[in-house]
């Protein structure tokens, strides 16, 4: 079995605490309207959830072993699924599609 070094967890550890906070500022300094008129909930759920997601990530880390792990697992999907996703819509709402 190959032993992974210690700093290649504490660097993806990092990464996904940067992808949280990256989409967490994101969110937040998005219209409000913006998030209705792309159909994708509220900005007000999308900053309670991906700062749920950051909180979770910190505590519970995605690479421990525990149960509850998975709850920082979320946090990851969450920040991954507004930037990809809700992200995209939000900029073709605010300035219109491109070509």
């Amino acid at each position: 079995m190959i032993a992974v070094p210690l700093y290649v967890y504490e660097f993806i550890f990092w990464a996904c605490i940067a992808l949280g906070v990256v989409a967490l500022i994101d969110a937040a300094t998005r219209r409000p309207d913006a998030y209705v008129a792309a159909d994708r909930r509220t900005k007000q759920f999308w900053l309670l959830l991906l700062a749920g997601g950051v909180v979770a990530q910190v505590l519970f880390p995605a690479i421990g072993f525990g149960i509850l792990s998975i709850l920082g697992l979320a946090g990851i999907v969450a920040a991954i699924v507004y930037l990809v996703d809700v992200r995209k819509r939000l900029i073709e709402v605010t300035r219109g599609p491109r070509w």
